[in-house]
């Protein structure tokens, strides 16, 4: 029993000593109001000299950095430019895929011509139907007028244009 009377008193210590040192530790750089950092918070104590300093410092690497660079351009291009040979295939495989879509596109192009009949004899049979449905009606009226009146007096109706397609024919050109 007195072995954790002791525990439980050292755990209340504890708690105690917690709570204390964080009511006295200090705030932080940090501004209650609106969680910004005060950048001028400790600027008095920042080294000038060692800012210039470094500034040198990264300045030189950057030139020497450029030099070397612009050596190896001139000197030793091969050690950083790419192996030219190996772009060769890929512009041979560039090519292959150019003619093989310029060929399909002939392709179509022929196929178009080829159903361009098929169009028109088309466009054909339904101005056909179109015209005869017209028609029909109009012959077959019982009063015996063309127009389908009653009393004859009306004019006839002018059929409805039907839209045609313009076929436009490529020339043939001789192929290679």
């Amino acid at each position: 029993m007195a072995s954790k009377l002791s525990v439980l008193l050292l755990l209340m210590a504890v708690a105690a000593v917690t709570v204390l040192a964080q009511r006295k530790r200090p705030t932080s750089t940090m501004t209650t109001t609106n969680d910004e950092w005060n950048y001028r918070d400790g600027s008095e104590k920042v080294n000038v000299r060692g800012v210039a300093n470094l500034t040198q410092v990264l300045d030189n690497w950057r030139f020497d950095i450029l030099t070397q660079m612009r050596g190896l351009l001139q000197n030793d291009h091969q050690s950083l430019l790419p192996d030219y040979a190996r772009i060769q295939p890929l512009s041979e495989a560039l090519d292959d895929l150019y003619k093989e879509f310029n060929s399909l596109k002939t392709h179509l192009g022929d196929l178009t011509e080829k159903f361009a009949a098929i169009e028109t004899f088309i466009d054909e049979v339904k101005a056909e139907r179109a015209n005869s449905g017209n028609a029909s009606p109009a012959t077959g009226s019982p009063s015996g007028s063309p127009s389908g009146s009653p009393s004859g007096s009306a004019p006839a109706s002018a059929p409805a244009s039907v839209p045609r397609r313009r076929v436009v024919k490529k020339k043939a050109t001789s192929s290679s």
